[in-house]
């Protein structure tokens, strides 16, 4: 018999002899054992498998939860020190905000001293250059408006009142002119022509600073304007003439 016929022949009776005889099957497995593991080997490298597998997972959570917790910490600490440095920043931003409103208040103050000074010092040399050099009387005129005409509700109006051969001139002497110092003073001369039932014969405001609007509402009243003292001429000038001496 031929090889190829022999081993068509076992493969054809094998597995029958192999169930009704259990001799031939214990002297297969034994031939054969050495080309696979046994099931107590297969078993046992399952379950070390198995163990490896447990003991890596056990360690990647262990080191998983201890970098949440530096993580938790870290961000602990940035917190606190956001917040310190929050504290630091607000303690300093409220003493800027106190040395700020202290300035304010010291600029304020010493802003209206000089204005009342700058004004008074306008008045007193108007005063004397008009009445030295050219031999007017100048008079600081304060009147009660107790119907509210000039300011909306009673109080006391001030004017200088300059008078030369029978001329009437009403000035305002301010540091300052704003657009409703503008309008404010024109209601003053209207306050005063009433009350003495005599018109005007100029209006002049003495000022250093005056804005476009104030110089606008100036020459829709009427009035002159002039930075110094000493630039007001005295002798017949048309009535709405704003001067611009800066």
């Amino acid at each position: 018999m031929e090889n190829q016929q022999l081993v068509q022949l076992i493969r054809q009776e094998l597995p029958g002899i192999l169930q009704r005889d259990r001799e031939m099957r214990e002297w297969v497995l034994r031939l054969t054992r050495e080309q696979y593991a046994d099931k107590r080997e297969t078993e046992s490298r399952f379950d070390r498998l198995l163990e490896e597998l447990r003991r890596d997972r056990e360690e990647n959570t262990r080191k998983w939860e201890e970098n949440q917790r530096e993580l938790r910490a870290m961000r602990e600490e940035q917190n606190r020190k956001w917040h310190e440095n929050q504290a630091t920043i607000n303690a300093m931003l409220e003493e800027i905000r106190a040395l700020s409103r202290k300035h304010d208040s010291t600029i304020g103050a010493l802003g209206a001293r000089w204005g009342l000074r700058t004004e008074q010092s306008f008045r007193n040399s108007l005063k004397g250059i008009l009445e030295d050099s050219f031999g007017v009387e100048v008079i600081n005129v304060t009147e009660l408006d107790d119907e509210g005409e000039v300011f909306g509700r009673p109080d006391q109006v001030e004017l200088d009142v300059i008078i030369q051969d029978g001329t009437l001139i009403l000035c305002e002497i301010k540091s300052s002119m704003s657009k409703s110092d503008m309008y404010t003073f024109g209601r003053k001369v209207a306050f005063y022509e009433k009350r003495h039932g005599r018109k005007a014969n100029r209006k002049i405001v003495i000022s250093p600073m005056v804005d476009d609007p104030a110089q606008k509402v100036a020459r829709e009243l009427g009035i002159e304007v002039y930075s110094y003292a000493n630039e007001v001429p005295l002798g017949d000038k048309p009535a709405g003439l704003v001067r611009d001496t800066d």
